[in-house]
């Protein structure tokens, strides 16, 4: 189970890299007063990127740290720790953040770390999921959520979407599509963790009351 601090809504940091879709449905959900989680912080490896706006318009505290300003990766997450631990931060949700985090990051937030990819993992990892899923014929792809481990786009899934490939598709139409799942099932799975119902048994993770096979909140969007 996420290490989650009893007797508080869990407070959570965000970080992004661009426009911050995924950050607005996190906004969006959390603005219901029954949301069990707290955005506190948002965080930025580059100035420009529009998702601050997101959340400044939010009235979310955020912090640029340019990775473009550090010598070596260690020291670029050092300070992405320091600003997490000093916002109190519980849980971090990564939202379009495109830097690939050290094995001692991912440690120091284990099964506290959620990441958001658009594909149904383990199936196309990595950049140009959409292009990949149509070259190979698949008839469904979708979107998970899994807690971070130190290979990239791995580590247990706490949910997935599931959304059809069309004849017509190219991979610009299947990636809207596969977002607007992605809207919905972040801030889905965001819940199961902060109101403590996810539980990590080795590669699996077990959802108290929930619905379908252990690790998989399957569902498909209204398209």
């Amino acid at each position: 189970m996420a290490d989650v601090s009893a007797g508080r809504t869990p407070r959570v940091g965000v970080l992004i890299s661009g426009r911050g879709s995924n950050l607005q449905a996190l906004i969006d959900a959390a603005r219901d007063p029954s949301y069990p989680a707290e955005l506190t912080l948002v965080i930025a490896n580059a100035p420009e990127a529009k998702g601050l706006e997101r959340a400044e318009a939010a009235g979310i505290a955020t912090q640029v740290v340019d990775n473009a300003l550090f010598a070596s990766r260690p020291g670029f997450e050092a300070a992405i720790t320091q600003a997490l631990v000093e916002a109190d931060c519980d849980l971090v949700c990564l939202a379009g953040f495109m830097r690939v985090l050290t094995a001692d990051f991912v440690e120091r937030w284990e099964n506290r770390l959620l990441n958001i990819h658009p594909s149904l993992l383990p199936a196309f990892p990595g950049l140009h999921t959409h292009a990949e899923a149509i070259a190979a014929g698949v008839r469904f792809t979708g979107a998970t959520v899994h807690f971070v481990r130190a290979a990239v786009d791995a580590g247990p899934i706490v949910g997935q979407a599931v959304v059809p490939v069309q004849p017509d598709d190219d991979a610009e139409r299947l990636a809207a599509r596969v977002l607007q799942a992605e809207h919905r099932l972040y801030p889905h799975c965001l819940r199961l963790v902060a109101e403590g119902r996810t539980r990590v048994v080795g590669q699996r993770v077990e959802i108290d009351g929930g619905d379908g096979a252990p690790g998989q909140t399957l569902f498909s969007p209204e398209i």
